[in-house]
């Protein structure tokens, strides 16, 4: 194997070109190197003529050779850019997705900025702790709880949250709202399983945990569940925030209108798909 970082790079480039998985062949390599050499990718772009040794090339490969079966970058290098953070991700949480931060985006203005709100805000399955900890960074004032029903999951968020140094957020093992005993909520924001149980994408995702992936009913089950219990939890004027998948905007917004929810409305990603679906709660 030819040793130097511009050739192992166009190795790299050519080994994973042409796998539906992979979206941008050269972004994966040069971070997969980068990871092996403890470099950033802008290193290997001034010293593209530096030679390699045999161990970082064997190393490099076999990282290699998991991108190639399909294992996810984050899961390969351990952490995932969201929002402004840093997060660790393990084979027990989902990958975060830039199409979450829409939801992110639309329940951060619907909190507060002042100190006096004392606005209560809750993130339903928050697996990596990426939902909770992004609106918590923006919303200091806001006290924010995170439920989580794997306790590996909530044990990453937990580290999240301290290696990011957000103390706003409190971890809690649970089901949904089941059982709710911390108060009055203003803002319940969930990006929960709603992949309908047999859809082909599945077959893409089968590193991640299935059970936040998936959920019964057309994959609305656990969306009927949540807004089922929200009234429950809400105060009155509160908001129930959903991420979903991009064909499914009409059947959240009817469930939130047959739960008694108001001002119900669909927004776009940056991909232009119906992502995220709220509504107001005013009985």
């Amino acid at each position: 194997m030819e040793g130097s970082i511009s050739q192992q790079l166009t190795e790299a480039i050519n080994l994973l070109s042409g796998h539906s998985s992979i979206d941008n062949p050269r972004l994966d390599s040069e971070l997969l190197l980068a990871h092996c050499l403890q470099k950033d990718r802008s290193w290997l772009k001034v010293w593209p003529e530096r030679e390699l040794s045999q161990q970082q090339i064997s190393a490099f490969h076999e990282l290699l050779a998991r991108r190639k079966q399909g294992e996810p970058i984050a899961y390969i290098l351990g952490y995932k850019d969201f929002w402004t953070l840093t997060l660790k991700v393990t084979a027990d949480t989902l990958v975060p997705r830039p199409e979450t931060e829409t939801l992110v985006e639309q329940a951060l203005l619907k909190i507060s900025t002042q100190s006096e709100a004392k606005t209560h805000v809750v993130d339903l399955g928050t697996g990596s702790g990426s939902i909770a900890l992004a609106i918590a960074s923006e919303r200091p004032y806001a006290k924010v709880f995170a439920v989580e029903f794997s306790l590996p999951a909530l044990r990453i968020a937990q580290e999240n949250a301290q290696q990011n140094q957000i103390d706003n957020v409190e971890m809690i093992h649970g089901s949904w709202l089941e059982n709710w005993s911390y108060g009055e909520l203003d803002v319940i924001v969930s990006n929960p399983p709603y992949v309908e149980e047999g859809d082909p994408h599945l077959h893409h995702l089968t590193y991640e945990p299935y059970q936040a992936l998936v959920a019964g009913e057309q994959g609305l089950a656990d969306i009927k569940t949540i807004t089922q219990q929200a009234v429950s939890c809400l105060k009155s004027g509160g908001w129930l925030m959903f991420e979903h998948g991009y064909d499914q905007a009409l059947k959240v917004q009817a469930i939130l209108t047959e739960n008694g929810f108001c001002r119900v409305q669909s927004v776009n990603d940056l991909a232009g798909q119906n992502r995220v679906t709220f509504g107001q709660y005013l009985p």
